[in-house]
């Protein structure tokens, strides 16, 4: 536990700074701030049962800006899923806080919003779906990236066009204004 206390310290970190949001409806007013240690081994409800049990947030998954990507829930045997560990997206859960103004006794509740059934068809947390999603959010990063790039560089060369057809229009003007000026001084 010592070892994981610096760890769930700089993930606290990351999502105060990455913008933690918990998407879904709360019965709660939102905190505004939540401690990633204490998040840790909250326990979890689905939508059918907010009194019984499912498991608990097994791990905290940031994406590569450090948002909230997904929670891991761990499941103890409850609904016959067996122990397993399912992966949650954003924004299908909601954290409901007690004692949110004691950091000492502050608890949380995550509520997935899903049935049984649907949690236990979301992706299982092991090391290919780690290794799969690991490539698939490095290359959308990436995709997103290229694509910006790409934008910013036809932007640039749609506004240079334009500038020198400006320039051009405004040259031809006073061409033609000199023309005139020429033109009126010999009449």
């Amino acid at each position: 536990m010592t070892q994981r206390k610096p760890l769930n310290q700089a993930i606290t970190t990351a999502l105060i700074a990455g913008g933690l949001t918990f998407g879904g409806a709360s019965m709660a007013q939102p905190q505004g701030l939540y401690s990633a240690d204490e998040l840790m081994d909250a326990e979890v409800y689905s939508k059918e049962s907010d009194t019984e049990t499912i498991g608990e947030v097994e791990d905290i998954l940031l994406d590569e800006s450090m948002q909230l990507h997904s929670v891991v829930i761990e499941t103890g045997g409850v609904f016959d899923f067996g122990e397993k560990q399912y992966v949650i997206d954003a924004g299908n859960f909601a954290v409901e806080t007690s004692n949110g103004d004691n950091l000492d006794n502050i608890q949380y509740r995550v509520l997935v919003n899903m049935t049984e059934e649907q949690i236990s068809q979301q992706p299982e947390y092991t090391n290919d779906w780690w290794n799969q999603t690991k490539q698939t959010t490095r290359q959308a990063w990436e995709n997103t990236k290229e694509t910006a790039s790409s934008a910013w560089e036809s932007t640039k060369a749609f506004t240079s066009d334009m500038l020198e057809d400006a320039s051009d229009a405004l040259d031809e003007a006073g061409d033609e204004a000199d023309q005139a000026v020429q033109n009126d001084q010999q009449q």
